[in-house]
């Protein structure tokens, strides 16, 4: 299934909770949220439409990686930008197949100036930014546009979130 990515937000009233343990605001099976299914599920029929709606649960699938690096320190010692706060991390492997998810809870203030931050980012910047990392091949295919629209996701959740005053949780996992 691979490792996905997966923000759930938060009122801020549960700033603390969510502080103290994110998964208390991260939904228990985020993959079954995203396609629409039953918590637990092992088999089933879905429409896939999310269960939990869209400005509750942002969901980026794989695409998490680009928007990382899109965001990333471009220089080792460097600053990142605040928008690298909402997709930094990565799991902890424990053995072989097996890992430990990454979890962060972001709370309103950090959200508004994540918001800011990434309404800043283009759709030119994309592929500027992910040619320090892939071939000019791998860039041909559909990363670009793979990464261009969960940027545009990414957008609309936390743009969203932050003018409602709420914070998000993530977990990379």
């Amino acid at each position: 299934m691979g490792i996905r990515y997966y923000a759930y937000a938060f009122a801020s009233e549960q700033t603390e909770k969510a502080l103290a343990d994110p998964l208390a605001v991260i939904g228990s099976d985020p993959l079954a949220d995203v396609l629409g299914l039953e918590e637990g599920f092992t088999q089933g029929i879905t429409d896939f439409r999310q269960s939990v709606p869209e400005r509750d649960l942002l969901y980026l699938d794989k695409a998490w990686s680009y928007l990382q690096r899109l965001t990333e320190p471009p220089t080792p010692g460097a600053r990142a930008r605040p928008a690298y706060r909402m997709f930094e991390g990565h799991v902890t492997y424990t053995d072989g197949f097996a890992w430990h998810p990454w979890l962060r809870t972001l709370p309103p203030d950090e959200v508004a100036l994540i918001a800011r931050d990434i309404e800043t980012i283009g759709d030119h910047d994309i592929e500027a930014g992910l040619e320090r990392y892939y071939s000019p091949q791998i860039l041909e295919t559909e990363s670009v546009a793979y990464a261009t629209q969960f940027l545009h996701r990414a957008k609309n959740f936390v743009r969203a979130v932050a003018s409602e005053g709420r914070g998000f949780a993530y977990m990379i996992g």
